[in-house]
């Protein structure tokens, strides 16, 4: 894991949001769908934070656009909501995510 990221979980009692912040690799995105798999199950919709990532590595998208699609399944906070500077990024293309100003 890039050594300076982590996630930042802040949840009310509708909305979960995750705010990333540092370098966002293959270990981070392990990190963020773990956040998701533990939480998402609580909140009626996700929120991803996306400015806080200085460094966005194509591995890192790869591995957490790979996995996504196996937490949805149950999940009620679907579709994710992606907001910043990196949401084009790491929202996958194919999913109904959205992507936020």
């Amino acid at each position: 894991m890039a050594q300076n990221f982590r996630v930042v979980v802040h949840q009310n009692s509708e909305n979960l949001h995750l705010r990333l912040e540092g370098d966002f690799d293959g270990s981070s995105a392990y990190e963020l769908l773990n956040a998701l798999e533990k939480r998402c199950r609580y909140a009626s919709r996700a929120f991803i934070h996306t400015n806080g990532p200085r460094q966005v590595a194509p591995f890192g998208l790869s591995i957490f656009h790979a996995n996504l699609n196996d937490l949805k399944g149950g999940r009620k906070c679907w579709p994710l909501h992606f907001t910043g500077d990196h949401a084009g990024e790491l929202a996958p293309e194919e999913s109904q995510s959205s992507i936020l100003p």
